[in-house]
């Protein structure tokens, strides 16, 4: 048997396992909240493995081996930084989100942008602009994972780009569709326990190859140059300069990323949180640090690998036989899809429920939803297909968006501040209009003057953020909105 056909085997099985759990939640879904939120009754191991696979894509497993792989032992300060960040979602955002909530029945992250804004009038302008702005962001977002599977599909059978993002993209749709929030977390869960098998077992395979600790230690130091060997120097300043990134990246994005947030808005209870944050933590560790290492390994066992992101696929190749080497390349498209279906579900309740749709139509609530992400599944596609562009640079482009139109909203909410319905409109607008803009600006004024080597892109993205956050702070007569800490009712009909 060559292969490529056991590869296909194994991926074959794979995918009916997860259209099956598709199958089985389709049993628990009864409602709009339950194909949302799962009826608010998240565990703490689905939540934490859901949300590190939904936050983390294909870059993962390869870039962060990548890195590694050129920058040395530098690379370290990039898993410490990614840690870091995640440490800010669970410890202060997660449970005041998740409080909120549960106090006031909230589904959408719309719902929680929304608080007290009586007015029909702006309550629909602030409703559409903020599904308008999901369903852009996602159709780009989604369309880069069609594309990152459709690379690995085609690079693994020979087939075809179109084909492969056709079959993706059907896959993800068919186990989304049946059983929604419930299969989504379920698969994730068990996709991001794939991705942390790959993360332990590759390393420590690598280390046996290499014969041992100081075998690897001897090897790295003979194939490192001066700057990859030691912590200062040009590539450790960029890795230290990833650290702050790491950190910057939850206040300047993660804030703002529907699809993470509604982990914490799901989860049953506080003490299923507390739980949830630990295997959070520990996931990131085993993965962000066991791609790290695997890229070290890397630079020593294949030092002449002329693409460093292939690190990953070569060394499968080398150290383990077929039937494995095709699990831990289901690892790989299991990173892409945990990311997708949680993007499509959010994208189908900014059209259900957040246009108030589901409200208008309660006799046709899941036709509605699933229809949605139909549409947005179409959508993604077409653009993976007729508008070609980096992986990279589409997953850049919504996450910066999102982050910049809803995280100061989100931010000012959260610590009970208060804001005019007009000003939280602008805001949104204004952040996500100017984190567009930076994206596709050549930045030629901004490099003209600026020092060389500045961060340009950690600008922009301060830049944007600081936007909504500079709107939402002005003072202002207007009447209010409610903050986090009014006792009052949060109506949660936004439409």
């Amino acid at each position: 048997m060559s292969a490529g056909t056991v590869v296909l085997i194994t991926l074959i099985a794979y995918k009916l396992l997860l259209i099956g759990i598709g199958l089985w939640a389709q049993k628990r879904t009864r409602s709009s909240d339950d194909f949302f939120l799962g009826g608010r009754a998240l565990g703490p191991v689905v939540a934490a493995i859901s949300y590190s696979a939904s936050s983390s894509s294909a870059w993962t497993l390869l870039g962060m081996s990548g890195a590694a792989f050129v920058m040395g032992l530098s690379a370290l300060w990039l898993v410490a930084g990614a840690i870091s960040g995640m440490l800010v979602a669970w410890i202060w955002v997660a449970p005041r989100l998740h409080k909120l909530s549960h106090a006031h029945g909230l589904v959408t992250l719309t719902d929680l942008l929304l608080p007290g804004v009586e007015d029909p009038l702006w309550r629909r302008r602030i409703a559409r602009l903020a599904a308008g702005i999901v369903l852009l962001a996602f159709a780009f977002y989604v369309a880069a994972q069609f594309q990152g599977a459709g690379q690995t599909f085609a690079d693994t059978f020979g087939l075809s780009m179109h084909s492969s993002i056709l079959i993706g993209a059907a896959v993800i749709l068919v186990y989304t569709l049946l059983g929604g929030f419930w299969a989504v977390s379920l698969t994730d869960t068990i996709q991001g326990a794939l991705m942390a098998f790959a993360a332990l077992l590759l390393p420590l395979a690598a280390l046996h190859a290499l014969g041992g600790w100081s075998d690897f230690v001897e090897g790295l130091q003979a194939v490192s140059s001066p700057e990859q060997w030691r912590w200062s120097g040009r590539h450790s300043g960029l890795a230290a300069l990833g650290f702050v990134l790491g950190i910057a990246g939850i206040a300047f994005g993660t804030f703002g990323q529907p699809h993470l947030l509604v982990r914490f808005m799901a989860l049953r209870d506080a003490r299923a949180l507390a739980q949830a944050r630990w295997l959070t933590i520990a996931w990131f560790a085993i993965v962000f640090g066991g791609m790290a290492f695997l890229g070290l390994a890397g630079h020593v066992l294949l030092p002449e690998l002329q693409n460093p992101e292939s690190v990953f696929f070569a060394l499968t190749r080398e150290l383990f036989p077929t039937l494995l080497g095709a699990v831990l390349i289901a690892a790989v498209l299991s990173a892409i899809l945990s990311t997708a279906d949680s993007q499509l579900l959010v994208g189908a309740s900014a059209v259900a429920h957040d246009l108030g749709l589901n409200a208008r139509y309660p006799q046709y609530q899941m036709w509605i939803s699933r229809l949605a992400m139909l549409g947005l599944v179409i959508l993604a596609v077409v653009i993976s297909l007729l508008l070609p562009a980096s992986i990279f640079d589409r997953a850049l482009l919504a996450w910066s968006a999102l982050g910049a139109a809803f995280g100061p909203l989100l931010f000012w909410r959260i610590v009970g501040k208060s804001v005019p319905p007009s000003r939280a409109f602008s805001a949104m607008a204004a952040g996500f209009g100017t984190a567009i803009w930076c994206h596709f600006d050549p930045g030629g004024w901004l490099e003209a003057t600026l020092p060389a080597g500045f961060p340009l892109s950690l600008l922009e993205r301060m830049g944007s953020f600081g936007l909504g956050l500079l709107i939402l702070a002005w003072p202002s007569r207007q009447r209010a909105i409610l903050g986090a800490g009014d006792s009052r009712d949060i109506p949660t009909t936004t439409a």
